[in-house]
């Protein structure tokens, strides 16, 4: 297939490309009627629960079970000890860069339960089984750990100064990767001759990620067939089935994953975890489906984290404010365990991402990636790029104020224009689309920019501080991998979608079933969508890096135009014509120039009920397609934040938020709108509430929703959104992609706002989260 095909047209149809379709899943999840995976029970289960270390940093010495083990209810229990020789692999890390010396990174291995040592308060130490799940968690509790208690250290910065408790005798330094890209001979020259050069040290806060539904696990095997099956919240069972083989030591035909609802993840259930290992384990030797749900005391310290990152960024300049080079010197903390990608945040990413829409001819990053006592740091809605696109905006606007340069003139001198496309950056990405100047421009006509002033001089008779802040942002998205599009024509008359991406918030049927009806004219409501059994897949990339409409979409494409060309073949057979006589168009294959067809449900129908067709014609309409790797695209887009501030408490009220973004095509308006929203939000909770608090002793002082603050309705304004989409060439449906774009653009724009409005106050920098006290503290600061 042409991957540099045209891009997928907008439809004047109800169900359509471009069109607002309301969520086909939305009533049934309004009713209550989801089924998630603790809704999910099966026949003769045991319940788990597991033991964690309730020290941050410690000797493993002894496991006591003896009292637990003469509970009523338990059925067994297990520790590291039990697991080992059993042929499970480690939890690995799939990220390999290169040290700056071409030596490759630490890898320190994880197991699925600690053994001899422990690593973070939460770290897995056993698993308990019982014939019910309050059984379960009561002899947990009852299991005696011998733990020797080391110094713990939970900062990346503290991790890697001298005398550190050290968390791996092979890791010294607590130093897994010193990462460096980019020119540095340039970049030093660069910055040697800059008429001004911008510095910051910013510090992006360690976040956890909070989704609805906490993590939850059955795990079952079937002796006879020697294949075990696990049933939990995953982002794409395809590629998670297949990790779960390699950590169980299994061939991949010998694992299925099943994912039904799930309650969101942002990236965080796409990995293999601990949990999943010890419940497959215990359902073999059990002989019966071991089921775990998480509490979200317990998800506060045994989830992966995001974030967290600490790096000095320079902007160097010269005289007229155009940009020189950039270079991001930090510490990106890991937590005490490699997750799958958690080096690629802030090293990689960062990279890749602070570039944004700007013609930056040099970039270097000096990234050193640090283990320490806290949960491992996974991937967080964007992993790194809201990060880089954070740490620019927050140069460009410090640049603005000491060079007197109004900010939005700033960003405006140095956009990359439409003529210089396409635009390959010194990372090595190319944009090949978008009109970064228009953006802008329409951006600061919806928040009107000009009449700012007045608004400012109102808020301060109302004795408050008003500022504004622009976020402009381009995303480098994950490249979509091979990906499933089957469709299959169904005897009730049906057409289901298999693909291997997975929705868990998306709403990924509405615009899977809209691209469908675009191209072969099926009707809305004959759609299925089967997307969470590993069984069911021959490939699949899973959601992530806000790409399955690029990949699931383009896969549904190139089967449609599959579809039409088995369904010429018949209709050539059925309306007694030359298969090249056939055109299809509208659901409808027609003989050319006449008023002679048959549409191409009612050929599926006299497929499967009709007089059978000859034996080298296909025998159904039915396709399973792969669509092959494409390349990442560049969503882009710019938010503008107004905030106003009461000096007297520090309380921040955000008064507009403005947001025009290109997301290229656009399938469901509504939807994306809702992603938005949803990201935006998550952006707002870690500029102005979110925060990890640890104790030296490694002890999580944040473990609930009584000291760990989240955004609310009420916190937020209404937001004004507008499109303004260039497709992109890169995939076939023209997609950019959007689910991460929200944080991405309200990070830089909402603390752009706030440091702008204590700039009367002499502040010129004020990290996340910008909490009330945050705020008070650093008006009264020159008191």
């Amino acid at each position: 297939m042409n991957m540099r095909a045209a891009p997928a047209e907008l439809s004047s149809t109800p169900f359509g490309i471009g069109q607002p379709v309301p969520r086909k899943e939305d009533p049934v999840l309004v009713r209550g009627e989801g089924r998630y995976t603790d809704d999910l029970s099966l026949d003769r289960q045991l319940y788990a629960a597991f033991v964690r270390s309730p020290h941050a940093h410690g000797l493993l010495n002894g496991i006591d079970t003896s009292a637990a083990t003469a509970m009523k209810g338990v059925v067994a229990i297990y520790t590291g000890a039990d697991l080992e020789g059993q042929g499970y692999g480690p939890l690995r890390c799939q990220i390999d860069l290169p040290n700056r010396d071409g030596s490759p990174m630490r890898k320190p291995v994880r197991m699925a339960l600690a053994t001899g040592k422990v690593r973070f308060a939460g770290d897995p130490v056993a698993i308990v089984v019982a014939r019910t799940a309050v059984q379960a968690r009561d002899a947990a509790e009852a299991v005696l750990l011998d733990i020797e208690v080391l110094p713990a250290v939970t900062s990346g910065e503290e991790a890697l100064a001298p005398g550190a408790p050290l968390l791996y005798d092979e890791v010294p330094g607590n130093l897994v990767l010193d990462y460096q890209s980019g020119d540095a001979g340039k970049v030093a020259a660069a910055f040697a001759g800059a008429a001004h050069v911008a510095r910051l040290r910013i510090v992006n806060n360690r976040v956890v990620v909070n989704p609805i539904e906490p993590r939850s696990a059955i795990a079952s095997y079937d002796r006879k067939a020697g294949r075990y099956t696990l049933h939990a919240p995953s982002q794409g069972v395809f590629g998670l089935r297949n990790n779960l083989a390699a950590a169980m030591g299994v061939p991949a035909a010998k694992m299925r994953l099943v994912t039904g609802h799930v309650g969101g993840s942002f990236g965080m259930k796409a990995s293999v975890f601990p949990e999943h290992i010890a419940l497959l384990h215990a359902a073999r030797l059990l002989k019966k489906p071991v089921k775990w749900t998480d509490h979200r005391s317990e998800s506060f310290v045994a989830d992966h984290h995001g974030r967290d990152m600490v790096f000095e960024a320079e902007l160097a300049l010269d005289a007229r404010g155009r940009f020189l080079a950039t270079r991001f010197t930090g510490i990106g903390n890991m937590g005490g365990y490699l997750s799958p990608v958690g080096p690629m945040m802030a090293s990689l990413n960062i990279g890749k991402n602070s570039v944004g829409m700007y013609r930056t001819p040099l970039v270097e990053v000096l990234a050193k990636c640090a283990v320490t006592n806290t949960p491992p740091i996974g991937a967080y809605r964007g992993a790194g790029r809201p990060e880089g696109n954070y740490f620019m905006e927050r140069l460009i606007d410090t640049a603005a104020r000491e060079m007197g340069i109004d900010s939005a003139e700033l960003r405006r001198r140095n956009l990359v224009k439409p003529a210089q496309l396409p635009w390959t950056t010194p990372i090595g990405t190319v944009y090949d689309s978008g009109d970064f100047p228009a953006l802008f421009a329409q951006a600061l006509e919806a928040a009107d920019w000009k009449g700012y002033a007045a608004r400012q001089r109102q808020s301060r008779k109302a004795g408050k501080l008003r500022g504004r802040g622009i976020g402009c942002y381009l995303e480098v998205t994950a490249p979509p991998t091979n990906e499933m599009g089957g469709l299959h024509f169904e005897a009730d008359g049906s057409v289901t979608i298999v693909t291997g991406t997975l929705d868990y918030g998306q709403g990924h049927w509405t615009p899977f079933a809209q691209i469908l009806s675009s191209q072969l004219g099926v009707p809305f409501d004959k759609i299925r969508l089967v997307q969470g059994d590993s069984d069911r897949l021959i490939a699949g990339g899973g959601t992530g890096g806000s790409k399955s409409v690029m990949a699931s979409g383009s896969a549904i494409i190139e089967a449609s135009e599959l579809v039409i060309e088995k369904g010429k073949l018949l209709a050539a057979h059925v309306l007694e014509a030359a298969p090249v006589d056939i055109e299809f168009a509208g659901g409808e294959f027609r003989i050319a120039g006449t008023d002679r067809s048959i549409g191409i449900m009612a050929l599926a129908e006299r497929l499967r009920t009709g007089t059978p067709f000859p034996a080298d014609l296909p025998q159904s309409l039915d396709v399973d397609h792969v669509f092959k790797a494409a390349p990442s695209a560049y969503p882009n887009g710019c938010h503008i934040a107004e905030v106003e501030i009461d000096p007297e408490t520090g309380q921040v009220e955000i008064a507009s938020y403005v947001m025009v973004n290109d997301f290229g095509v656009v399938v469901n308006p509504l939807i994306v709108e809702g992603q938005l929203h949803g990201g935006v939000v998550q952006g707002i909770g870690q500029a102005l509430y979110e925060m990890t608090v640890y104790d030296e002793a490694g002890q999580l002082m944040t473990g609930s929703f009584m000291d760990y603050a989240l955004p609310r309705a009420a916190d937020v304004p209404f937001f004004s959104f507008a499109s303004r989409g260039v497709p992109t060439a890169t995939n076939r449906v023209g997609a950019k992609g959007c689910g991460e774009a929200g944080c991405a653009g309200s990070l830089p724009s909402v603390m752009n706002a706030v440091v702008d409005a204590l700039a009367p106050h002499g502040v010129r920098h004020l990290d996340m989260p910008a909490t009330p006290l945050a705020i008070w503290k650093s008006i009264h600061a020159r008191d």
